[in-house]
């Protein structure tokens, strides 16, 4: 095909869809950090089985909340499903500050995943992010040089498989797609969140705990283990593992916290510079003033 038209189509397909990649980008750029930060879980000695018992017994008494999610850098714990102040895991007591950070990565997130609930933008411009990269890779091989789009086509092409994985991995959540053998059946009827704590416990560390919530028909837990976030389900034969996700753990980098954590990082910065560059390139081209042909003088004959 012709490098012209799909140099057009490149980047007009970049232009149109400029302001959700950039969303996107950049709430994703602050979602990277995320296990880096949760996956370290609370100082030794703060939180066990007892004490996450006894605040449960005082800040949900009648037992309605649905679950529970622990943030480690925050040291905050949020009860799910029923009207409770966030609490303080250090003192015991109601949060008396707001957790900034994890209302920071809560928003982030909401906002990834849902894009202000347009989910279909979300699908939508995730696939353009594909194409653009194919139309890229149809182009060739690049000439490096020492300019703007030497970059941007640098940059491209030596971080590719990368760039690639990270869109191609949210389209496969995004459609259900875990590519995971099945999961064990589930505990029926559930056990209250309490009780869930207490099985927990016996076989893993309540201070790396992430969440503990119902799910569906199903009570699963997230613990940080060796900085990879691990998913249990409760079962008739006890606290069982779920089978790995691995769109999902590739796609949040949670699959090794320090190492798949800075490498989205980088593909964060990447990706937002390539389409800063991309559009700089763009508007330079459209905004170039283009040279004046000098008329011609008029000929002897013709004025004669």
């Amino acid at each position: 095909m012709n490098n012209v038209l799909l140099l057009k189509l490149h980047r007009w397909i970049t232009f149109v869809f400029a302001l959700p990649l950039i969303v996107l980008i950049l709430t994703g750029l602050i979602l990277s950090a995320e296990p880096i930060i949760q996956s370290r879980g609370l100082p030794a000695g703060m939180l066990d089985a007892d004490r996450l018992s006894a605040l449960l017994q005082r800040f949900d008494p009648a037992g309605q909340a649905r679950g529970l999610s622990i943030n480690a850098s925050g040291q905050q714990m949020r009860l799910l499903g029923v009207n409770a102040p966030p609490i303080d895991l250090a003192s015991g007591e109601a949060a008396a500050a707001p957790d900034r950070l994890g209302d920071l990565l809560m928003w982030a997130r909401r906002t990834h995943e849902h894009l202000l609930g347009y989910d279909w933008l979300v699908i939508g411009s995730t696939i353009a992010r594909v194409v653009i990269m194919g139309i890229g890779i149809l182009m060739g091989l690049p000439r490096l040089r020492n300019s703007l789009a030497g970059w941007h086509k640098g940059a491209a092409w030596f971080t590719l498989p990368l760039l690639l994985l990270s869109p191609i991995t949210g389209l496969l959540m995004a459609f259900g797609w875990t590519l995971a053998a099945p999961p064990p059946p589930p505990l029926r009827p559930s056990l209250p969140l309490a009780e869930a704590v207490r099985v927990l416990a016996q076989e893993h560390d309540v201070p790396h705990l992430a969440m503990l919530a119902q799910r569906g028909q199903r009570m699963m837990a997230r613990i940080y283990e060796d900085g990879e976030l691990r998913f249990y389900s409760f079962t008739p034969s006890g606290l069982t593992p779920m089978p790995r996700n691995w769109p999902r753990l590739l796609h949040e980098g949670n699959w090794s916290a320090l190492i798949s954590g800075p490498l989205n990082v980088i593909v964060s910065v990447v990706l937002a510079g390539l389409l800063t560059t991309g559009l700089l390139l763009w508007a330079r081209r459209k905004l170039r003033r283009r040279p004046v042909r000098p008329t011609s003088a008029p000929s002897a004959t013709g004025t004669a």
